[in-house]
């Protein structure tokens, strides 16, 4: 079951990703737009088949790892967010949504409720993202969060990615 929230009056539910979900994740991971800034401006190409084969059993049986599928009652489906806890305590975030569900405050409660969730589930020393440099909207969405700019671990993506942490002490300050 998924924690609702309540957004303009209407209905939030956000909830593990379980089998039911798969046709709408394989929805937004193929669509273009959705997957434009982490480099598949066409898509992924994915099947239900191939990620219910092998992405969905390792997603959430580990307690270190979530994924959430986000909906709103007159959207319907909107997208997904997840954290995922590596040993050092640091955790990637991520959040997608698809374009009809942007702009609506939609991606901020998908965003905090996996930052919540990796603090306090998966036991994160600190979240961190790696936003393209050219997606204006989700470096605003961050911003709002506090995410601070840090030097990014991974020389590869300087010129592209920014890189930006925030820690349990400062979200905690909100």
């Amino acid at each position: 079951m998924g924690d609702d929230f309540i957004l303009y009056n209407k209905l939030i539910n956000i909830k593990e990703t379980t089998k039911e979900d798969l046709n709408n994740i394989v929805s937004l991971w193929n669509n273009g737009d959705v997957m434009f800034y982490v480099g598949f401006p066409k898509g992924l190409g994915v099947t239900v088949e191939s990620i219910e084969e092998k992405w969905l059993p390792s997603i959430n049986n580990n307690d270190k790892r979530r994924h959430y599928s986000i909906y709103h009652d007159e959207l319907g489906y909107c997208g997904e967010s997840y954290y995922g806890v590596k040993d050092d305590g640091y955790t990637v975030l991520d959040i997608k949504l698809l374009p009809i569900a942007r702009g609506k405050g939609i991606a901020y409660l998908g965003l905090k409720y996996a930052i919540d969730k990796a603090f306090t589930d998966g036991e994160a020393k600190v979240v961190f993202v790696d936003p393209h440099k050219d997606n204006v909207k989700a470096l605003k969405l961050y911003d709002k969060f506090g995410f601070k700019m840090k030097k990014h671990p991974n020389i590869k993506y300087v010129d592209t990615h920014n890189y930006l942490e925030l820690s349990y002490k400062d979200y905690i300050k909100e």
